[in-house]
């Protein structure tokens, strides 16, 4: 068995102070040496920190990453073959700090990828970081080869949020955490007769991996998923920091690597495991280029499914378009062998809401969870103070954001109100098991 426990320190605020500290609830940063800290890296050519509260009139666009600051008791890096040495997660002690992201946004320009976050009004309902502290590393880096590219892999900045994360996870090393959750993970066949006769069920996910050049896709132990085939791991491995998000892919459909370490999903089913389920563990897939690596990767999941023993199964994707080739062609491969399976995407029905929600349809999909329409229309009213810069949302190529269109206008708006698509809000459709929406009838 192994056991992964994850103590929680819950942060009431965040302030700048003169030591970089936790202590009754607040975090305090030294701003000056965290930013020294940051600038550790020669890519990055300027920095500065801010923070941003729930319900305080602050826009922060572009955003590139964002992540849980954590610390392991061990000295392990917290994401280990990216922050440090390639070492076995998913067992262990770490400390938490709950309710704070660390959110990598740029000073300049956008890319494809890149989101919005909303502290306040309409917007911060659309993103669940709306609701959180956020410690924002605003930067510009030397990366000038990508400046004025559509995708970009923006790897100083994510690697800045990745770091500062670690460092600020420091603050509670040698503290007593206010709760603790544990997971234990059993060998499949290792399992209490109780829990050996309830419905067998694993979860499939598909991170985004669909750049054949490195850099820009989702990364396990530092290792681009692009050149991975679908593996059986233990669910606890994506908690404790094995898996950190991309840069590609638009952003309502991303999983930040927050996202990563708190995945709802595999939360939910660990409190059933055992209850009303036999929660066998994660069947780890990939997104795919040409449609014989699509049909591949389907095989290597129905074939693990099927030798595990697996009766019911979850899938889901990061992304929406060429991806539902790869999400919609393992549900069916499933059904095929027999497992009960339900998908959960979000989906692109166009301004309207009138076109075909997946790119591929098959009638074996036939239980299928929408977490929301990434081309849906939203307007926001002016912020007082914009972290980043707004003029990168109203650029052609960004997704969800254009410079000008013959019947909406500019996306953004001289007076600082935004209209644009769901596409830009920052992990807006929330596809890791986040999401508050729900459907309306007609």
């Amino acid at each position: 068995m192994k056991k992964l426990e994850i103590g929680n320190f819950h942060v009431k605020d965040v302030v700048f102070g003169d030591i970089t500290k936790f202590e009754n609830g607040i975090l305090s940063i030294n701003k000056e040496e965290a930013e020294n800290f940051i600038r550790e890296d020669e890519n990055i050519t300027e920095v500065e920190l801010k923070i941003a509260r729930p319900g305080e009139r602050i826009r922060i666009v572009p955003i590139k990453e964002a992540c849980e600051p954590r610390v392991r008791l061990d000295g392990r890096s917290v994401f280990p073959g990216v922050t440090g040495e390639v070492k076995n997660a998913g067992e262990g002690t770490l400390h938490a700090l709950k309710g704070v992201s660390v959110l990598g946004v740029g000073m300049h320009m956008g890319s494809f990828g890149d989101g919005l976050v909303d502290m306040f009004g309409k917007g911060q309902k659309y993103t669940l970081f709306g609701e959180l502290i956020n410690i924002c590393i605003i930067a510009d880096t030397n990366e000038d080869f990508e400046r004025f590219e559509q995708q970009k892999k923006n790897r100083a900045i994510r690697w800045a949020t990745h770091r500062f994360a670690e460092y600020l996870g420091k603050t509670v090393l040698e503290q007593k955490p206010e709760d603790v959750e544990t997971y234990c993970f059993e060998g499949v066949f290792e399992r209490d007769e109780k829990t050996n006769k309830l419905p067998r069920v694993a979860l499939v996910m598909q991170p985004q991996s669909q750049m054949e050049a490195m850099g820009y896709n989702d990364l396990l132990y530092g290792w681009d998923l692009n050149h991975f085939v679908p593996t059986f791991m233990n669910p606890n491995e994506v908690l404790d920091g094995a898996i950190i998000s991309g840069s590609f892919m638009p952003s309502s459909s991303k999983w930040a690597t927050y996202d990563m370490q708190n995945f709802p999903i595999i939360k939910e089913l660990y409190k059933e495991h055992g209850k009303t389920i036999n929660f066998l563990g994660v069947i780890m897939s990939n997104l795919n280029v040409s449609l014989e690596q699509k049909e591949r990767s389907a095989i290597f999941v129905a074939n693990l499914a099927q030798a595990l023993g697996v009766e019911g199964a979850i899938v889901t994707e990061e992304g929406y378009g060429n991806p539902d080739t790869d999400y919609v062609r393992v549900i069916a491969g499933l059904e095929d062998v027999g497992v009960k399976t339900v998908g959960i995407s979000n989906e692109a029905t166009g301004r309207d809401g009138a076109s075909q929600p997946l790119v591929v349809l098959d009638e074996k999909a036939d239980a299928l969870v929408s977490t929301g329409n990434v081309s849906e229309l939203i307007e926001l009213e002016p912020a007082d103070e914009v972290y980043g810069e707004l003029e990168a949302l109203g650029r052609d190529g960004l997704s969800g954001g254009w410079a000008d269109d013959e019947k909406l206008g500019p996306s953004v708006r001289e007076d600082g109100s935004v209209i644009m698509e769901n596409n830009a809000m920052f992990c807006g459709d929330q596809i890791a098991g986040w999401s508050t929406k729900t459907m309306k009838g007609f």
